[in-house]
């Protein structure tokens, strides 16, 4: 798979035995294009947790896009003891909140009133995907801090040691934002439920 206007010269079964770490030397050593080998590894998991911080494709895809132009221009920084998917994911944790306070300015500006989704004339959706559009309402309704915490910890599954070194913030206080973000969404979502 290609993406970011990469061209991978390198046959597929090397793929999947290179390390993160190989991948990088390779690039240093002057063979860019292997970079697209990280862009294919750490992609899906970045498109997936820009959507769901920024909740407008669009501006998660541009997120991505350049986390991954600032990973690639920085490459020769990065410490070879971290993971590059922690290093990875702190530098689009900070394209998603800088597009976040971004997005939260310009719906400021333009939007007036109630902004629901579904419009009247609309046929209601099956329960599953009003479910999980309820969902997704709640997680925009969470403080941009607790929904990057329980996104991390309950959508990209790290652990708190994990969260911490991408996102700077103690352990302690993490476990505060999850425990917060769970309980306001349970509480959402039970009134959801019940309506």
């Amino acid at each position: 798979m290609q993406k970011a206007g990469f061209k991978l010269p390198i046959p597929d079964s090397l793929i999947t035995w290179m390390n993160d770490s190989a991948i990088i030397k390779r690039v240093l050593g002057g063979h860019s294009e292997a970079f697209a080998l990280l862009v294919d590894r750490y992609h899906e998991r970045s498109i997936r947790y820009a959507r769901s911080m920024l909740r407008d494709p669009r501006d998660a895809e541009e997120a991505v896009q350049d986390a991954f132009v600032r990973a690639y221009r920085s490459l020769d920084r990065y410490e070879d003891s971290e993971r590059f998917g922690a290093w990875l994911m702190r530098i689009l944790l900070n394209r998603c909140r800088t597009a976040g306070g971004q997005a939260d300015r310009r719906n400021k500006l333009f939007i007036v009133g109630d902004d629901t989704d579904v419009s009247a004339g609309e046929a209601h959706p099956a329960e599953r995907t009003a479910w999980r559009e309820e969902i997704d309402r709640a997680l925009a309704m969470l403080d941009p801090d607790q929904r990057e915490a329980f996104l991390l910890k309950h959508v990209e599954e790290l652990d708190y040691d994990e969260m911490s070194g991408i996102t700077g913030v103690g352990v302690s206080a993490l476990k505060m934002r999850v425990k917060r973000a769970c309980e306001r969404l349970r509480d959402m979502l039970r009134e959801v439920r019940s309506a």
